[in-house]
């Protein structure tokens, strides 16, 4: 940040990769560049070789975008996919991510969801133009994601994939990262391996999805000489890449927003307490299940009062093994 401030002071723009960077730091960079005539721009800090950034303040400019949601990550979508695909256990889909190159040696940033986080927010302080701060967003990662989820998904028409979105809530922005159960049909549901796939909602365009390969030193190497190019045909700030910072916290309490939940769980007599918890409920199964074990769908709720029942539901002796959001993209 001192250097890149620094830089921008001095009349130089400056082109970064950095998520994190711009995450944490985006507003006042952004305004620094702008005080100064030049340009702070990170085309490569999401989805790597895909066109993202400039598409959302230039080529989609005329909408008024309502929701962004997409795979931002792509080791864990290449996890996801081994244990989708081949029945892969998670510790040893993460190793062979590990051993292609795909994943660090400490894979936390990855399998935690902290990467797909601080993409989200890049995109989500562009497209509504306030600051969305990492440490506002509810992220979930994929470690306690089991072969057995990716069972009862299927029987649910679904995949599972680890999902960054944000729409407008009211005066403030939604936004959290969290594996989901998506169905099928969806555009984002056969994006596999380590393609990344972002979906932006526009009202006028509707729906639009950028894919492509989200990370790797020629992806990311194409959006970093794409935005000196633009630094060198620029004759002073690129106006439209642009966001106030946010004093207060902008991110909407996630318990207000609506909710369908997958639960799984274990104990004596849980599909009668599971309706009685939550009136209907849509069962699921799977082959060879244990005979204790019972997974269900909720009807949509309001995310907190679905807490509230699930906590009732362990007050009466379910153990809860699994909650994941079910989502329509």
């Amino acid at each position: 940040y001192k250097f890149v401030k620094t830089c921008l002071e001095a009349g130089k723009s400056v082109v970064t990769s950095n998520k994190e960077l711009v995450a944490a730091k985006g507003a006042a960079l952004l305004e620094s560049a702008a005080a100064h005539n030049v340009n702070f721009l990170f085309e490569a800090s999401v989805g790597g070789g895909i066109p993202i950034i400039r598409p959302l303040h230039q080529c989609l400019a005329a909408n008024e975008i309502d929701e962004i949601a997409g795979i931002l990550n792509g080791t864990t979508n290449f996890i996801l996919t081994k244990m989708i695909g081949e029945d892969m256990p998670f510790d040893a889909a993460l190793k062979m991510a590990q051993e292609l190159g795909y994943a660090e040696a400490n894979p936390a940033a990855d399998v935690e969801g902290h990467d797909a986080c601080r993409k989200i927010c890049i995109l989500a302080s562009l497209a509504f133009g306030s600051h969305v701060y990492p440490e506002n967003v509810p992220t979930q990662g994929i470690t306690q994601i089991t072969l057995e989820d990716v069972k009862y998904a299927a029987r649910a028409d679904c995949v599972i994939k680890l999902i960054g979105r944000a729409h407008r809530s009211g005066e403030q922005v939604f936004a959290m990262v969290s594996p989901a159960m998506i169905p099928k049909t969806s555009q984002l549901a056969g994006i596999d391996d380590v393609f990344n796939g972002i979906l932006v909602r526009g009202d006028a365009t509707g729906d639009v999805v950028f894919y492509g390969k989200g990370a790797g030193k020629l992806p990311t190497a194409s959006a970093v000489i794409g935005d000196i190019v633009d630094c060198v045909k620029a004759t002073g700030t690129i106006r439209s890449l642009h966001w106030q910072d946010s004093a207060d916290n902008n991110v909407a309490d996630y318990k207000d927003e609506p909710a369908v939940l997958y639960v799984r769980c274990r104990g004596a007599g849980m599909e009668e307490k599971a309706r009685a918890a939550f009136g209907t409920v849509q069962p699921l199964s799977r082959k060879d299940s244990p005979a204790d074990e019972y997974a269900f769908l909720t009807p949509e709720l309001r995310e907190g009062d679905a807490e509230e029942k699930l906590g009732a539901l362990k007050k009466g002796g379910a153990e809860i093994l699994s909650v994941i959001r079910r989502l329509d993209y």
